[in-house]
């Protein structure tokens, strides 16, 4: 099969995180991540839309926080129906004219037509479509010299440099979670043009020894070649799919939706050691991960890694490689219970290092889940 034409993805610009309370969302980015306040939408802009915006920015990472200031709003209407969660992911591309056609052509779904707005030092051109990720949308963005973060959207009163203390780069990729994932699958490569990358599939029974219970997924990573954007889709695997993590992510999110979005840092260590000391809170890892770690290092065919294993084991930090080389990884919380509210929703960030290696923790999903397995069973003897 011939290579689908590019829609010219230059990257994921920034996402819409729709949220319940504003200011706990402001305490979080910009007490906990080191994210600089950028901005936000205008007194008329907010009227507009029911809804009040803030930015926050770390690196080339920009997260908008909204929430609803009356009813009627797309966040009001999103938070009828779901938690806290991510409703649209903002891509910026090289011709938006030339992308609305190609997705038009291949029998992708547009909200609404090209919209142009002049000004602030130029121009920017945008619009939106639909999408099988259950309410997140896709907007793609093209600005000839615009400075401002969105039509409408108020610089803030002073802006510290966005270079922050984690270390804190990029976007890495994105994970969603879907009930049965082909329709996305198939939406990602015909509709995007995008291509498979990775896949794993797996389920923990196999080291339960009454095969009584267990967690499993079946995982495909889409990419756009030309950008390098990386999508990683979930869905929950026999037997026992009802217990799967990825089905109870859909229950508490209430539908398919960007289970976590992955922050690149060049200095892992030292932002997990920040990001504690600023009270922040990790999914757990137990100790036999790490006692398998060593074993497992020279299955990757690595001779040795640069760190110390007993750091990692302090601060929780998950390894992964292949053919010599490995990546670095940890799991936040996720946001429902790092403020003790279901309404914050299932939503987690991942802390990511690569360090030659560009894949996505295939041994992690594994050895994490055999590791919690061998836990439960050593607590119930």
């Amino acid at each position: 099969m011939s290579k689908v034409e590019s829609l010219g993805i230059k990257g994921l610009e920034s996402v819409h995180y729709y949220v319940h309370d504003l200011a706990r969302s402001r305490r979080f980015y910009t007490g906990v991540m080191d994210f600089a306040e950028v901005g936000g939408s205008s007194a008329e802009l907010s009227k507009a839309g029911r809804e009040k915006s803030v930015a926050f920015k770390a690196g080339q990472c920009v997260v908008v926080c909204i929430a609803p200031e009356g009813e009627g709003g797309r966040a009001w209407r999103y938070l009828q129906k779901h938690p806290d969660g991510i409703g649209t992911l903002n891509f910026a591309v090289e011709d938006v004219e030339r992308t609305f056609a190609l997705l038009e052509r291949r029998g992708g779904t547009p909200i609404d037509e090209v919209t142009t707005v002049e000004g602030d030092g130029g121009r920017i051109r945008f619009f939106s479509i639909a999408t099988p990720f259950g309410d997140t949308t896709f907007r793609f963005l093209q600005r000839d010299g615009f400075e401002a973060l969105y039509p409408g959207f108020e610089p803030a009163a002073s802006v510290p440099p966005v270079s922050n203390r984690h270390g804190f780069r990029g976007f890495d990729h994105a994970t969603s979670n879907f009930q049965t994932m082909s329709p996305a699958i198939l939406w990602l490569e015909h509709v995007m043009g995008f291509e498979r990358y990775w896949e794993i599939e797996f389920h923990t029974t196999d080291v339960t020894p009454d095969r009584s219970h267990g967690s499993g997924l079946r995982s495909i990573v889409m990419w756009d070649p030309v950008s390098g954007m990386k999508f990683a889709n979930n869905e929950p695997w026999r037997p026992f799919f009802k217990q799967s993590q990825i089905n109870i992510f859909n229950e508490q999110h209430r539908g398919d939706g960007v289970q976590h979005l992955a922050i690149g840092t060049a200095d892992i260590i030292g932002c997990v050691r920040g990001l504690r000391a600023a009270g922040l809170q990790f999914m757990p890892t137990p100790g036999t991960y790490y006692d398998a770690l060593p074993q497992r290092i020279r299955e990757m065919g690595l001779e040795r890694i640069d760190e110390d294993l007993a750091v990692l084991r302090e601060l929780e930090i998950l390894v992964d490689g292949d053919k010599g080389a490995y990546l670095l990884q940890i799991f936040l919380k996720e946001a429902a219970g790092l403020y003790n509210d279901p309404s914050a929703g299932p939503f987690f960030y991942e802390i990511i290092q690569r360090k030659g290696d560009q894949g996505f923790g295939a041994g992690n999903f594994r050895a994490l889940f055999e590791s919690i397995e061998r836990q439960q069973a050593g607590a119930a003897r």
